[in-house]
């Protein structure tokens, strides 16, 4: 299967299959698809962290997705901006234009329900699971199983935990422990597991580097998590 965005992949995750309605921090995953479309332009070395702390363009040239493309050419015409500072800037209707390309596509579709005849409630159930379905699967073989992620999924996974959504995987009970602790390892190390060493990590530094900083924003901007009563 074709792979589709990371910004796509955390709202699918982040939309309930049958209701169509988002769950968890709606600001945590505005956020979180702000810094996913950064990291696939850093999966595709289009943007880099540089050592002045801001996120810049080093190469220009489109992927030939829309909303990635509209966000290198931002990036590339604004004056440099830090990571935090990029996805304040980035996730305003973000959300809107990836829902309306995944309702272009049928992965989802768009449930218009008026109410009192002028508040619109906008639902979108999943038409086509099978993008999901992949998503969950080998998010599951990296957490629950022995296979090292990917840098596409060890992002993934850090985003996840940044942006709270770590409910929204919905693993089974006696997994959830051992994927809590996959989770959090995977994120505080931006992907480097366990003892694998730089160099031969699975994760280029440069991407890890976005990724790590992009999570620290997050986390920075959704503040502290109130304590569980």
């Amino acid at each position: 299967m074709t792979p589709i965005p990371l910004a796509e992949e955390l709202l699918l995750l982040a939309y309930d299959d049958q209701t169509g309605k988002a769950t968890g921090s709606r600001i945590g995953l505005d956020l979180g698809m702000a810094a996913a479309v950064l990291i696939d332009l850093a999966l595709a070395n289009r943007v880099a962290y540089a050592a002045d702390g801001y996120l810049k363009v080093v190469d220009a040239t489109p992927l030939g997705d829309p909303v990635a493309d509209a966000v290198l050419q931002k990036v590339a015409a604004d004056e440099p901006h830090t990571p935090a500072q990029w996805l304040q800037r980035l996730r305003h209707r973000l959300r809107t234009r990836v829902l309306e390309d995944l309702c272009d596509r049928g992965v989802v579709r768009d449930v218009d329900e008026t109410q009192l005849g002028v508040i619109h409630v906008h639902r979108y159930p999943t038409t086509d699971p099978a993008y999901e379905a992949e998503i969950r699967q080998r998010l599951a073989a990296a957490l629950v199983g022995n296979t090292l992620p990917d840098e596409r999924t060890a992002a993934l996974a850090t985003l996840l935990v940044a942006a709270r959504m770590e409910p929204a995987l919905k693993l089974p009970a006696d997994e959830a422990e051992r994927a809590h602790e996959r989770l959090e390892e995977i994120a505080s190390n931006a992907g480097f597991v366990g003892d694998v060493s730089l160099e031969d990590s699975i994760v280029r530094p440069s991407v890890a580097l976005v990724v790590a900083t992009l999570g620290r924003a997050i986390q920075a901007a959704l503040g502290t998590p109130k304590p569980s009563l």
